[in-house]
C-alpha cells in the first residue's frame, strides 16, 4: 500500500450504503492467534472487529486438523484444534468482539486522518485506527479442477462448496474427491439426488473409515456408483455441460452424463489480496519488527504464521506472545495521551472489571 498516495483519500460512500463501522482495531484472521489478539487488545480496553474468509472461527486449526491433538500449548497437556478454538472463544467472551465470517478483505487504504479504510468481499466497510493481520498462511481457497474451458460452468453446474443442498433434489450428481468432504456430501445426497456417482482417481480414500464402508455398502446395494478415474473433458449442449469425459487409470475414457459436478479436492492457502497491500514481504510473509510486530506501515501489525523476522518459529505459542506485544504497540495509536502500564490479570482490579470477574479479597 502506497500510504502517501492515500493521504487525502475520501471514504467511498455508495448510494444507500450504511456508513463504515468505526473501530479501534480490525483483525484479519480468526485462527487461534487472531482470537487471542482479541483478548490482549481487550485487556487494554481496545475493542476489535474480526474478519475471516472461512465461514467459522479457528483457521487452519479447525480447517485442517479439528480432531488432531496439539501438545505444545502451555499448561494444556493435550487438546484438539477445535477444543483450543472453543476455549479461546470462551476466554474472549467478555470483550464482545464482532465477527465478520465468510468474507475477505478486498481493500485497505490509509485515510487523510491517519485511520485505515477497510472493505470486505461482502461489502462490509470499516474505519479503524489499527489493523492486525493474523491471516496464517493466507485465505483458504478450494483447489480447482484443471480441465480446459470447464471454468465457465463455475457457480452453475460446477461447484466447489455446497451452499444449499436442496438444489440437488432430483439432479444427477457427480462428486469428485476422496477426502471427508467428498464422502460426507456423497452420503448426504444419496437419496435426495436422482443419482450420485463418486469419482476418485484411485480406489483408496483419505476419509473416515466408517464413511468409506458406508459408501461401499451403498454401491453394493446399487444406490450409487463409484468410478475410479479423472475428469479429462466435457461435452456441451445448448450452453450446458451435458456429460463429462472420465479417463480411468488404464487409459480407457468413457462419457458420464450429469447435471452438476461437485468437486472437493481440499483447500489450499493463498496470500490473496494481502499481496497487494504494499507491505514489505519476504517469501510471501510480512516483515515485522520484534518490539511490537509492526509492519513497515505504522498502525498495521502482523502476528502468527503470516509474519517473518529473524529467528521466527511458526508456533501457536509464538503467535500468542506476538499478539501481546502488538496490542501494546497498538495502544499508542488508540490512546496517544495515555501512559500504558502493564497490569496483571491476577491482581489488577481494573482488569478484573474489564474481564467481568470478582477481585479476590485476601486477609
Amino acid at each position: 500500500m502506497d500510504t502517501h498516495s492515500h493521504h487525502a483519500a475520501e471514504v467511498p460512500h455508495g448510494a444507500g450504503k450504511p456508513a463504515p463501522l468505526e473501530t479501534d482495531a480490525v483483525i484479519v484472521g480468526a485462527g487461534p492467534v487472531g482470537l487471542f489478539q482479541v483478548f490482549e487488545l481487550g485487556l487494554l480496553e481496545i475493542r476489535a472487529h474480526v474478519i475471516d474468509s472461512l465461514a467459522y472461527v479457528g483457521g487452519q486449526c479447525v480447517e485442517l486438523y479439528p480432531d488432531k491433538p496439539i501438545y505444545d500449548i502451555p499448561a494444556v497437556p493435550v487438546c484438539t484444534g477445535q477444543e483450543l478454538t472453543d476455549a479461546l472463544m470462551k476466554q474472549i467472551e467478555p470483550f464482545g468482539a464482532t465477527f465478520h465470517l465468510g468474507q475477505e478483505v478486498t481493500s485497505l487504504k490509509r485515510m487523510g486522518d491517519g485511520r485505515f479504510y477497510v472493505q470486505t468481499s461482502a461489502g462490509t466497510r470499516f474505519l479503524t485506527r489499527t489493523v492486525f493481520i493474523a491471516a496464517g498462511v493466507g485465505s483458504f481457497q478450494p483447489r480447482l479442477l484443471k480441465v480446459d474451458g470447464i471454468d465457465r460452468f463455475h457457480g452453475s453446474q460446477l461447484q466447489y462448496r455446497v451452499r444449499d443442498p436442496a438444489q440437488f433434489q432430483g439432479k444427477n450428481l457427480v462428486i469428485c474427491g476422496g477426502g471427508d468432504s467428498a464422502l460426507d456430501w456423497t452420503l448426504n445426497l444419496v437419496g435426495q439426488a436422482e443419482s450420485v456417482i463418486l469419482l476418485h482417481r484411485r480406489d483408496g480414500f483419505r476419509a473416515a473409515p466408517a464413511s468409506v464402508s458406508k459408501m461401499r455398502e451403498l454401491v453394493d446395494n446399487h444406490e450409487m456408483q463409484l468410478i475410479v478415474g479423472t475428469v479429462s473433458g466435457f461435452e456441451e449442449r445448448d450452453g450446458r455441460m451435458s456429460e463429462i469425459r472420465v479417463t480411468s487409470p488404464d487409459g480407457v475414457t468413457r462419457r458420464v452424463p450429469l447435471d452438476v459436478l461437485l468437486v472437493f479436492f481440499g483447500l489450499s492457502p493463498k496470500l490473496g489480496p494481502i499481496a497487494h497491500w504494499g507491505l514489505a514481504l519476504e517469501r510471501k510473509q510480512i516483515v515485522v519488527d520484534t518490539e511490537k510486530f509492526e509492519t513497515d506501515v505504522p498502525g498495521i501489525f502482523a502476528v502468527g504464521d503470516i509474519n517473518t523476522y529473524p529467528g521466527k518459529k511458526k508456533l501457536i505459542l509464538s503467535g500468542f506472545h506476538e499478539a501481546a506485544l502488538a496490542a501494546f504497540g497498538a495502544a499508542n495509536y488508540v490512546f496517544p495521551d495515555r501512559k500504558i502500564h502493564l497490569q496483571y490479570t491476577t491482581t489488577s482490579p481494573k482488569l478484573h472489571k474489564v474481564l467481568g470477574v470478582e477481585t479476590p479479597v485476601f486477609d
